[in-house]
């Protein structure tokens, strides 16, 4: 086939167990991606047109998918315009967006590729695309999900609208409570390892305009330019930090995995959080099948679970005692292992439970520690409490959801920091920390809700 762009496109044929398309699923798309991106459907708009293009690339969307792009921060890419530099001249930006986009001209620029620390040790490789890919990737991404997110399974979380880590996690939680066993998964280097062709594969199957194909091809193809000026020419993955990596990372792993799991172990429900999952099993034998055939389903998909964070681990509690070598797992930021807890009728047992991970505390209190609140001395204490106000309130908010009061040292670490800090600051404290402790504390009773831990801080502990 051929588009109005001159690109000449090969109908590649796809395993049969891909979901077949309704014929009206363009026609939704359409009107879907508009309101994806601005946040307001337009029932105006006769969006089923010959030039489907022009809809997606409207003015009005441009703009709201900038804003997007802008509300997620980040630094700037290759070219060094951060988002000062191009709200300058943002309209001219946004036509020759809309120009080259429109005229199959489009050509990304090379990723900017930084390290960051990974919490297991080592560095992950993100890619930073320039403000302006960012803004044509997020237009692109608002027809893709909306043409792919209704085929998702239910048990697919990662990057998902109306969906999040916490859900999973939820889900996870009762479904330890009915299986023995589960299968933790770790895909090693998703983002760096998907295999081009079989993922155009996924999106030419689902993606009816040619022309989002052609531009999700050449990013995928954009070459990574390393912090020493070297270029890497890229054959497999899709950059961790683009806009639409996200979504293509859901729909390739939606056929690795989740329809796999349905058709062949429908019995062995998961959740999947992009790359991190849980496979509930009945039975260890059950279990070790399972893992045995996944680790050959994901070499045949060209991908690699990681040979040591994928592992069985035996859900253990007051029923069930058996004695395994693997009886906790990490999943989300939670840890799951049998805790011993009051329940609701007042005796002390054994359960199976969600409680914040050692991981995800000491990243928090290396956080807290990072901030340096004890060199701020000419802050006032209102000042420190606005500067940690978002942090504690967006911690708590999430590990606060289960086992609430497994918080109760992380937060307490945050009054040990402010203690130094008092002391610090106020002359008549130096070396007095029991002084320090009681002035701290009638402050606490006199404007309990000064730090977000505060008011919360007595029903957690």
């Amino acid at each position: 086939m051929e588009t109005r762009h001159g690109t000449k496109y090969r109908q590649l044929h796809i395993e049969d167990y891909l979901r077949e398309i309704p014929a009206e699923q363009g026609k939704v798309t359409g009107v879907y991606a508009h309101e994806w991106i601005t946040g307001n459907p337009d029932t105006n708009t006769d969006f089923w047109t010959d030039n489907l293009l022009d809809t997606i690339l409207r003015s009005d969307n441009l703009n709201a998918a900038y804003k997007r792009v802008k509300a997620n921060k980040g630094s700037a890419g290759i070219d060094g315009m951060d988002f000062e530099k191009f709200e300058k001249r943002l309209n001219n930006n946004l036509y020759k967006i809309w120009n080259r986009m429109s005229s199959g001209s489009y050509f990304p620029s090379p990723v900017m590729a930084v390290e960051i620390p990974k919490k297991s040790g080592g560095t992950r490789r993100l890619g930073i695309p320039t403000i302006a890919d960012r803004i044509a990737q997020m237009v692109a991404r608002a027809y893709v999900e909306r043409a792919v997110e209704p085929m998702f399974c239910e048990d697919s979380y990662g990057y998902r609208p109306h969906k999040s880590a916490l859900d999973a996690v939820e889900k996870t939680r009762k479904r330890c409570w009915k299986y023995d066993y589960v299968i933790e998964l770790d895909v090693k280097g998703l983002f760096d390892n998907i295999d081009h062709e079989l993922l155009m594969r996924v999106v030419r199957r689902h993606v009816k305009e040619p022309w989002i194909c052609l531009y999700i091809e050449r990013w995928l193809k954009s070459p990574f330019v390393l912090p020493d000026g070297s270029r890497i020419e890229r054959e497999s993955g899709t950059p961790q930090g683009g806009v639409i990596s996200p979504v293509l990372a859901n729909m390739f792993l939606h056929y690795v995995f989740d329809m796999w799991m349905k058709r062949n172990f429908p019995q062995a429900p998961f959740e999947r959080y992009a790359d991190d999952g849980v496979v509930h099993c009945r039975t260890k034998e059950e279990a070790l099948y399972i893992k045995k055939k996944l680790v050959k389903r994901f070499e045949e998909c060209k991908l690699e679970l990681h040979p040591v964070k994928t592992r069985i681990v035996y859900c253990k509690d007051k029923d069930r005692t058996k004695e395994e070598e693997l009886a906790e797992f990490d999943f989300l930021g939670y840890t799951f292992k049998a805790v011993y807890i009051k329940c609701k009728d007042g005796v002390m047992r054994n359960n199976f439970i969600a409680s914040v991970s050692k991981t995800a505390a000491k990243g928090f209190r290396d956080k807290i520690k990072a901030l340096e609140i004890h060199k701020r001395t000419g802050c006032k204490i209102d000042m420190i409490a606005e500067l940690l106000n978002p942090m504690i309130r967006g911690w708590m908010n999430y590990f606060g959801k289960f086992n609430p009061s497994a918080m109760k040292n992380t937060l307490q670490c945050i009054e040990c920091r402010l203690i130094k800090w008092a002391m610090c600051k106020y002359k008549s404290f130096r070396g007095r920390r029991q002084r320090a402790e009681k002035w701290l504390s009638s402050i606490r009773k006199r404007e309990p809700k000064l730090f977000a831990h505060w008011s919360r801080m007595y029903s957690y502990c």
